[in-house]
């Protein structure tokens, strides 16, 4: 680790880049010693714009707190001011990381419950790796079911780590992709919502969302979460607030 600029932030190496598409990178830095965090936390990473100026954006962690790096999943946007100068980077070279994590899409803040749905579309998967990774979540339910939504098959990051999961907890791990713009053997191909209101995803799962029993988190694009959210609470589930713990729980930093 560099010694840091500011009491905020430090300078970390990027120790590898996995590329799954061209636009779909995870990327692993140099984790600080002092750098703590629970799974569902998420970060912040800064480039340099000039010599006064840093571009910073929020990104989710995937490894677990005991990995000795960081790792992101994230999405590259042509033209972004952020990701437009990480296309030309590999590792060796430089990011800057705030010291500090954030905030509240932990499972603690969900109440007990049997049945856990880990709903995501595309980089929303991140935080429920940690999760797995950790292994803590699979001592406070007894079945957790992964559905990740993509758009093409190429995104389904993680899904040879998914799938070795499964199998190593038989019933108690359910992972299931869904490919929205191609047919692939094996996926379903509908967005998350329609399959739920079509008990398509159910079927496939075995499991039900009924809100005595089961607790349910999202993360994902906008659009996505908005339509979840009303679905759920016409089914009766309840948001997790600060200090009252709820059966479904949405990444806000989007």
């Amino acid at each position: 680790m560099n010694e840091p600029a500011t009491n905020r932030w430090t300078t970390e190496t990027i120790t590898s880049i996995h590329r799954w598409t061209d636009a779909l990178w995870s990327l692993r830095i140099i984790r600080p010693a002092a750098f703590r965090f629970q799974p569902g936390h998420y970060v912040r990473l800064g480039l340099p714009v000039d010599a006064q100026e840093s571009v910073w954006r929020p990104y989710s962690l995937v490894s677990a707190p005991n990995d000795n790096a960081l790792e992101i999943l994230l999405v590259l946007i042509p033209g972004g001011a952020f990701t437009s100068q990480l296309m030309g980077m590999q590792a060796g070279d430089a990011v800057l990381l705030d010291r500090s994590c954030f905030g509240f899409f932990l499972a603690d803040q969900l109440t007990p419950g049997r049945t856990l749905w880990m709903l995501a579309t595309g980089t929303g998967l991140g935080p429920y790796m940690s999760m797995l990774r950790d292994g803590a979540i699979l001592n406070a339910h007894e079945r957790v079911i992964v559905v990740h939504s993509v758009r093409v098959a190429d995104e389904l990051a993680y899904a040879d780590e998914l799938s070795a999961l499964q199998r190593a907890h038989g019933e108690r791990i359910q992972y299931i992709p869904v490919v929205t713009r191609e047919p692939i053997p094996g996926t379903m191909n509908t967005r998350i919502p329609q399959l739920i209101q079509d008990n398509r995803l159910q079927s496939e799962a075995e499991a039900t969302f009924d809100p005595t029993t089961v607790r349910v988190m999202v993360c994902g694009n906008p659009d996505f979460t908005a339509e979840m959210r009303r679905l759920l609470v016409d089914r009766k589930f309840l948001p997790c607030r600060r200090n009252a713990p709820g059966s479904m729980l949405f990444e806000k930093y989007w």
